[in-house]
């Protein structure tokens, strides 16, 4: 027998096998959710297909419909922001961060939060207090990543403004094209945690960098509920990864890839990692690469404003209501 350099290539071929077994299996959970959105709506499957490459979103682009002055656009909560800003920094970046809700705003909503029940990991059967979240993790044996109020957030005054103000639909319009109208509201908790495993994280979108396929043409709004440092789970955003996209990333079936793969692409330089105190907002092109962190000591309590151009589902990926 000949000593020298170990043979590292059955370990390797191991890795792979690991690998693609959980890139199928990642894909066959998602199948009943894939024919569900088909019967629906058969035009779902063509954007499935092909909005995850630049030549079919450019050609999506070209349909954008002219868009026509609003006429309370200067009635919002937002003052001092301009939307032609806005819309010039989504298209450089994929990301504006510069709203700022007023205090009593993001404070009924806070307070919405904490005396309401969420329902943990998406799943209604995991109802609970969010001030009980240890509590809960124990009743029910397992990990809590992340908390929603699905529906119940539209029985909140305060939200139900954020969501009608005008400049939200002004920069989305200006955007995305004429046809641009509101899809989704939806408010969460994301909780620290030492049991989450990595199906939990990527069921609530934390530490993967991933990228939004539910439209041809989205554009959603954040809102930091709780102030959030980096020990809150902030999110992060990669700069003008929304404008160009590998062929690898293109031509896969999934969203969602290692840090280290998506920034080889666009360098070490371009994630924007965005903390503030309560009432920060910021938009973002979902189609460009982000992710939440999950929060290593204090909960973080985000609202999202979602703006697309195609018919709603009847089902959303995550509970949230569908608004028509």
């Amino acid at each position: 027998m000949t000593l020298g350099t170990p043979d590292n290539s059955g370990a390797a071929s191991l890795e792979a096998i690991a690998r693609n077994g959980s890139l199928f299996r990642r894909i066959a959970v998602r199948i009943p959710t894939y024919l569900k959105d088909l019967r629906e709506n058969p035009a779902w499957l063509p954007m499935f297909v092909l909005a995850r490459t630049m030549p079919g979103r450019r050609m999506h682009w070209l349909g954008a419909r002219r868009v026509r002055p609003l006429d309370n656009a200067g009635e919002t909560m937002f003052a001092g922001v301009d939307c032609e800003a806005v819309v010039a920094g989504l298209r450089s970046d994929g990301l504006f961060s510069g709203f700022t809700l007023p205090p009593a705003i993001h404070e009924e909503i806070a307070a919405f939060a904490q005396r309401t029940p969420c329902f943990g990991n998406f799943d209604r059967r995991l109802e609970f207090m969010p001030g009980d979240h240890a509590e809960a993790e124990k009743r029910f044996g397992r990990s809590l990543l992340s908390g929603h109020y699905f529906e119940r957030i539209l029985d909140c005054p305060a939200a139900l403004a954020i969501q009608r103000d005008p400049l939200l639909l002004d920069v989305a319009q200006n955007y995305l094209g004429g046809q641009a109208k509101l899809i989704t509201t939806r408010v969460w908790w994301s909780f620290p945690t030492g049991k989450a495993s990595d199906a939990d994280k990527n069921l609530a979108s934390l530490g993967k960098y991933h990228f939004d396929l539910d439209d041809w043409r989205m554009l959603k709004f954040f809102f930091y509920l709780v102030p959030v440092d980096a020990g809150t789970g902030p999110h992060v955003y990669v700069r003008g990864s929304h404008r160009r996209r590998s062929l690898k990333h293109q031509l896969t079936l999934l969203v969602g890839h290692p840090a280290e793969e998506v920034l080889d692409v666009y360098g070490p330089e371009s994630p924007v990692t965005l903390t503030g105190e309560a009432g920060l907002g910021f938009v973002e092109d979902p189609f460009g690469f982000h992710m939440g962190t999950v929060p290593a000591h204090t909960p973080r309590l985000m609202m999202e404003i979602g703006f697309g151009v195609s018919r709603p589902s009847r089902r959303r990926f995550h509970g949230e209501p569908v608004i028509r």
